[in-house]
């Protein structure tokens, strides 16, 4: 085991046998982000894209919640100087905006493991994750309309994606709570089970996923993401591009020597 510090108050963070596993260490907020977490959070996951290492990441939080979405308080705390107008527009591209892109961007498959609350950006996080596992009676909420702004983190983008634009609207315009069972139903995450048994349930598509063909399995995350915005023309000249790289991979060699001996792939990730 691999155990790093982050230099970031309020981030964990380990590698254990290709699992990056980063872990948001707030619990007496209820794991609500500040600057400095969002910084490293975008760190870790944008060289996690690059390091051969890393074959999937975890995050979850530590304590009874997920993610209670950014710390307002702490950010809006009084001071003597006022930030200047459009502070906001100019921050948010370099911040949250920019930890849900390189979520999405990246190769590497996220999975989000989810108990208690994932409320503002933390919805966004569960959503901008390749898997999003959760308790049966964890709570998704958008709660931005009740504190009189508009939804942030790329919700209004991924979420009517993942549930439609009916559902979208109870959540990001009524604010309605979704529980963790009702979530799995709606096709929000990818899977709601008994809290007592979540740590097994994402343990094993983590090593499910870990073990799987990375040169594929994030050529194909890729084409996911990107085939959201492109004519069928494009998306098949992208998958073409695909077929060709994975193709001269090792793991292809695997997968094809273990289907001739009639045996399990052991693919390596390379």
């Amino acid at each position: 085991m691999e155990e790093t510090g982050t230099g970031v108050a309020g981030l964990r963070r380990s590698l254990v046998d290709g699992v990056l596993h980063l872990t948001i260490d707030r619990a007496d907020v209820r794991n609500a982000l500040d600057d400095g977490i969002v910084a490293g959070l975008i760190s870790a996951v944008a060289e996690a894209g690059v390091d051969e290492s890393v074959r999937v990441i975890l995050l979850d939080g530590s304590g009874e919640d997920f993610c209670s979405g950014f710390d307002l308080v702490a950010r809006n705390a009084p001071t003597d100087q006022r930030p200047r107008v459009g502070s906001i527009q100019r921050r948010m591209p370099l911040q949250t905006n920019r930890l849900v892109q390189v979520m999405c961007a990246t190769q590497v498959p996220i999975v989000c493991a989810v108990r208690g609350w994932a409320a503002g950006i933390g919805l966004g996080l569960a959503l901008a994750s390749d898997f999003t596992v959760c308790a049966d009676d964890a709570r998704f909420w958008a709660p931005f309309i009740g504190r009189g702004f508009t939804p942030d983190s790329g919700c209004t983008w991924l979420l009517p994606r993942r549930v439609g634009e009916v559902r979208a609207r109870r959540m990001l315009v009524l604010g309605e709570v979704v529980d963790g069972a009702t979530a799995a139903e709606w096709g929000l995450v990818h899977a709601s089970v008994d809290a007592t048994v979540l740590q097994a349930e994402v343990a094993g598509l983590v090593e499910r996923l870990a073990s799987g063909p990375t040169v594929a399995l994030g050529l194909t995350k890729s084409l996911l993401h990107h085939g959201r915005g492109l004519s069928l023309d494009d998306a098949l000249r992208e998958e073409s591009l695909a077929m060709e790289l994975s193709s001269r991979s090792g793991d292809f060699k695997e997968g094809f020597a273990a289907l001739r001996e009639k045996r399990a792939p052991r693919f390596e990730g390379r």
